[in-house]
């Protein structure tokens, strides 16, 4: 892995939801992931609140970018990850939720947890066995164990296996 420009992740999971769920009503809402385009890099900018720049990201060669809507209304980006293809895992360099989706007043719960399990699944469909890893603030680590049960590797590296993988796919895809 690539040491340059690792960046420790501080996503919240919020709550761990069947898509994604409104705030304000409960009601759920099912999702679509899709491959983030060069197109949708129009919606990611820093002056709309986005804290990653998205357009260098999908620049990266060894990126794969993707986005999170609720389907039937593609054009409204929920959330954004990027995964690497290691030689024996998926990495998750950077995830964010759209800024309508993250702190008190967010719109929808949900959101970082189902672009997890996406990666989780990922890993699978690569024959990764479920395996994937994210650099964790160390102040997250802890949250991180509880909310994805993400086990520490070395440092602030994080590893989810197999059966807490599983699990995530199943909680949010279904199949």
């Amino acid at each position: 892995m690539n040491k340059r420009g690792v960046k420790y992740l501080d996503f919240e999971v919020d709550k761990l939801t069947k898509s994604i769920e409104n705030v304000a009503t409960g009601d759920s809402f099912v999702t679509e992931i899709s491959a983030f385009k060069q197109s949708d890099t129009k919606f990611t900018t820093k002056s709309s609140g986005w804290l990653f720049d998205w357009k260098k990201e999908l620049a990266l060669s060894d990126r794969e970018v993707y986005k999170l809507t609720i389907q039937n209304n593609p054009g409204i980006l929920q959330g954004v990850v990027s995964f690497t293809l290691e030689n024996d895992h998926v990495y998750m360099p950077l995830i964010e939720s759209a800024p309508f989706n993250r702190g008190k007043n967010k719109v929808y719960l949900g959101v970082p947890g189902n672009l997890v399990a996406f990666g989780c699944r990922l890993s699978y469909q690569k024959g990764f066995g479920g395996f994937l890893s994210f650099h964790a603030k160390t102040k997250l680590i802890p949250h991180y164990h509880k909310t994805l049960g993400a086990l520490p590797f070395s440092g602030q590296l994080m590893i989810i296996g197999p059966l807490q993988s599983e699990k995530l796919v199943s909680h949010y895809f279904k199949s």
